[in-house]
C-alpha cells in the first residue's frame, strides 16, 4: 500500500511582519496564516510521496509505509492537520513515532505540527530524526537494490528553512546547500530559502543571483521575497534595480510598513529627502518606532548593513530616535 505525507517547510523570509505572506504549494489558507503568525517568516508546503517498503522478517528496518493501526493513526493525524487542528494532529503523530520509531514520515509530520505550534527546537530534532532515517534507508537501498526514501532533499529543505527561522544561519545554509545538491535542478522555493541564508551569512553576491533566478522562475509575479531581493541589490550597489523592485512590491502591498520603510530609505539614498520622510511618516507611529530598535533591525527584519545605515539617517531626520529615547525613559 502506498501512502502519502505532507511536509511543511518553514521557508525562507526572515522578516517578522504581516507583509511577509508565504508562497504556497498544495496548502490551505488557514494553515498558512497559522504558521506565518507564529514564525518570523513565511511558511511553505510541499508534498512528499513516500515509497512503499516492508521490513524484512526479524529486522528493525527503516519504515517508509505503515500498515494497520499505525496507518490509521497516521492518516487521522494528516486529516486533522489539513483541517487546521494542529494540536490534535501533533498528539497522534507523537503516538505514531512511539509505535513506529523508524517511520520516516511519522517524524517529518511530527516536525510539521511542532513548527505550526512554534516549537522550533523540538521540530528541528524531529526533522533531524527523519533525515537520519532517510539516509539509513538509502544505505539499505544500496544493499538490497530497493528504493527506500526519495525525499531527502525535502527533509533538508525543511530543516534548513526551520534553522533559518531559528537564528541558525550557518547551519541553515549547510542544509540548504545539501538540499540543492540532492535536488539536482533549480527549484524556486529552495532558491528563495538559500538566498535568504546566503544573505544572512553576508554572501550578498550569491544571494542576489539566487533571488534573481527565483523571481524568473515564478513568472515574475510580485511576491514578498522580492523585497529581500531589493535590499540585497541595494547592498550590492544596484540602487536603481533595488528601487524598481520595491516600487513594484509597493504596488501590490501598499500598506505594508516594511515596504514603506524600505522605499523611504531608497528615496533618501537617491537624494529625495522630502519624499522619503513623507513616505516614512505614512507608517503608523507604533510600527514606525520599531525602526529605531536595533534588535528589531538585526534579528527580526535583519536588514543588510547599507540599508540600516541609511535608515538611521532617516529616523534621525524625522525625530524618531529622540522620541524613542523619551518613551524609554518614561
Amino acid at each position: 500500500m502506498k501512502i502519502s505525507s505532507t511536509a511543511t517547510l518553514v521557508p525562507l523570509l526572515g522578516s517578522a511582519v504581516a507583509f511577509q505572506t508565504p508562497s504556497l504549494r498544495n496548502n490551505n489558507i488557514d494553515r498558512r496564516e497559522l504558521i506565518s503568525k507564529i514564525l518570523p517568516s513565511a511558511a511553505t508546503t510541499l508534498l512528499i510521496n513516500p515509497t512503499q517498503v516492508f521490513a524484512e522478517d526479524g529486522e528493525e528496518q527503516v519504515v517508509v509505509a505503515v500498515t494497520g493501526e499505525i496507518k490509521k493513526l497516521f492518516n487521522e493525524g494528516r486529516a486533522l492537520e489539513l483541517q487546521g487542528n494542529i494540536a490534535a494532529a501533533n498528539r497522534l503523530y507523537n503516538k505514531v513515532t512511539k509505535l513506529s520509531p523508524k517511520f520516516i514520515y511519522g517524524w517529518a509530520s511530527l516536525g510539521n505540527t511542532q513548527v505550526a505550534m512554534g516549537s522550533l527546537t523540538p521540530a528541528e530534532s524531529s526533522y533531524s530524526r527523519a533525515i537520519d532515517l532517510c539516509v539509513e534507508s538509502n544505505k539499505e537501498e544500496e544493499r538490497f537494490g530497493v528504493a527506500r526514501c526519495n525525499d531527502l532533499y525535502l527533509l533538508y529543505l525543511n530543516r534548513g528553512s526551520l534553522r533559518l527561522n531559528n537564528r541558525l544561519p550557518k547551519e541553515a545554509l549547510s542544509d540548504l546547500e545539501m538540499a540543492d545538491r540532492l535536488r539536482g535542478k533549480p527549484d524556486a522555493i529552495l532558491l528563495q530559502n538559500r538566498a535568504r541564508a546566503r544573505e544572512l551569512n553576508g554572501m550578498f553576491g550569491p544571494a542576489d543571483k539566487d533571488y534573481s533566478v527565483a523571481i524568473s522562475m515564478t513568472s515574475n509575479e510580485v511576491a514578498p521575497f522580492w523585497l529581500r531581493s531589493a535590499l540585497v541589490k541595494f547592498q550590492m550597489g544596484d540602487s536603481l534595480g533595488a528601487l524598481d523592485l520595491v516600487r513594484r512590491v509597493e504596488n501590490k502591498f501598499p500598506e505594508a510598513p516594511e515596504v514603506r520603510a524600505a522605499l523611504a530609505v531608497l528615496l533618501l539614498a537617491k537624494g529625495d529627502q522630502e519624499t522619503a520622510q513623507r513616505k516614512f511618516l505614512e507608517i503608523p507611529d507604533r510600527a514606525r518606532l520599531k525602526y529605531v530598535d536595533q534588535d528589531y533591525l538585526d534579528n527580526v527584519i535583519s536588514w543588510p548593513p547599507k540599508m540600516k545605515e541609511n535608515l538611521t539617517k532617516l529616523t534621525e531626520a524625522v525625530g524618531d530616535n529622540k522620541r524613542a529615547q523619551e518613551l524609554s525613559s518614561v
